[in-house]
């Protein structure tokens, strides 16, 4: 078992201030084995899973089943709820026990479909919880080269080459077997290509099919098997529904719900302070991000899929309201990554699997963004600083400045 311990810190310091703590993340991102290693110094503990039927039998006959838990103590026990968002009167359920119960328990929720959005329409459960994202290993988490986030708002560009090569074997390995514990733990490409099958099939038409009641399942799988030849591009819609016979509006809904269930993740352009911005393109990006054939593009989504897990964990633990996006202008200019806080750039991220030189985009967005900016490459022996008038442009290896990512 791996002690995920960035996680950990994040609970701690939540449930430190509320005792409802909503852990939403992709299925099969850990949140089980997450739950019971923060379960573990509760001497009272209970854990309910929607999806066992006989805990579910058990939860309709007696929904307050927590009660019963034998107490070896006074402390207040933990009760851990899976999945429990696939109950359909769960935002009343939820707000009815925090009422009741929140004084002589804690309670965890976790779920692997968007518990925010979710959330919306019905009682509000506003107030009532708060909520972090467990996500698919990362080199930041599994690198453990972390720096403080005051550190790395004082000064986005430090590096270090401590560590190149194990650091470089991790990234290699996300790369080969996803950032998913089961296949990236068990060390083999076979494991991962029978997994990654698996995964999409039972997701889409497990989860997706029994909760949103979308019938054209295959039509969906077909969509999903499209996406890794568009990363690195904006998505066309249009094409997307010529592609598979279906209305614009399909594609878009469908697309909702991958991003739903943490199968995708998308980025929106950035505008402010930039001359003749994109404002309509978005792009899309997987979380298994293996399943990409193409180097180049495999290697821009892990990069944001490293910058998108900070930028919400910085966000869930209250240091700031981080974004994550990219840059294009109307004469094809762009720069893949743009961080900010509170609609205030922080630094510029471009990705090039190979190419030292800085790019004429990231040169030119950085003379009206003034800040910071970063090349990331896949592989390199060392770091270099480039002088851009006031600015500077880091060109490092993608395995030394995103393992130390707060």
């Amino acid at each position: 078992m791996v002690p995920r311990q960035l996680y950990m810190s994040v609970w701690s310091d939540l449930a430190a201030e509320k005792r409802m703590i909503f852990m939403a993340g992709p299925r099969q991102a850990g949140k089980t084995t997450l739950s019971q290693q923060i379960a573990r110094p509760f001497t009272n503990h209970v854990y309910f899973n929607w999806d066992i039927p006989e805990q579910r039998a058990r939860f309709i006959e007696n929904p307050g089943f927590f009660e019963e838990v034998e107490r070896r103590d006074a402390s207040i026990p933990l009760v851990v709820l899976d999945e429990i968002h696939k109950f359909k009167d769960w935002k009343n359920y939820l707000k009815g026990i925090y009422d009741q119960f929140h004084e002589g328990y804690q309670f965890l929720v976790t779920g692997s479909g968007r518990l925010d959005i979710y959330q919306k329409g019905g009682d509000s459960l506003a107030g009532r919880y708060f909520m972090f994202h467990l996500w698919p290993f990362t080199l930041a988490e599994l690198g453990n080269a972390n720096i403080s986030h005051n550190a790395f708002r004082k000064n986005p560009l430090q590096i270090s080459m401590e560590r190149a090569e194990e650091l470089q074997q991790i990234w290699s390995n996300l790369s080969e077997l996803s950032g998913f514990p089961e296949p990236y733990l068990s060390g083999r490409k076979t494991t991962y290509r029978r997994w990654s099958n698996v995964y999409s099939q039972q997701l889409i038409r497990e989860d997706i099919r029994d909760l949103t009641g979308i019938k054209s399942i295959g039509e969906l799988e077909t969509l999903y098997h499209l996406l890794p030849s568009r990363i690195g591009n904006p998505i066309s819609v249009p094409a997307l529904s010529r592609d598979l016979r279906v209305s614009y509006n399909t594609v878009r809904s469908w697309l909702l719900t991958f991003e739903r269930f943490f199968l995708i993740f998308n980025l929106t352009p950035w505008t402010r302070r930039i001359a003749r911005a994109i404002q309509k393109e978005q792009r899309v990006y997987l979380w298994d991000a293996a399943r990409i054939k193409e180097p180049a593009a495999r290697f821009e989504n892990m990069v944001a899929a490293e910058l998108y897990r900070a930028v919400s964990l910085w966000s869930d633990m209250g240091y700031g309201s981080y974004s994550l996006h990219f840059i294009k202008n109307k004469e094809q200019q762009e720069v893949d990554f743009l961080i900010a806080d509170d609609h205030e750039p922080v630094v510029l991220v471009e990705a090039k699997l190979s190419d030292v030189q800085p790019s004429a985009a990231l040169i030119k967005f950085q003379n009206a963004l003034k800040v910071p900016a970063v090349q990331l490459v896949n592989e390199a022996s060392g770091f270099r600083k480039i002088s851009n008038g006031a600015q500077t442009i880091l060109v490092a290896p993608a395995s030394q400045w995103l393992a130390m990512l707060p």
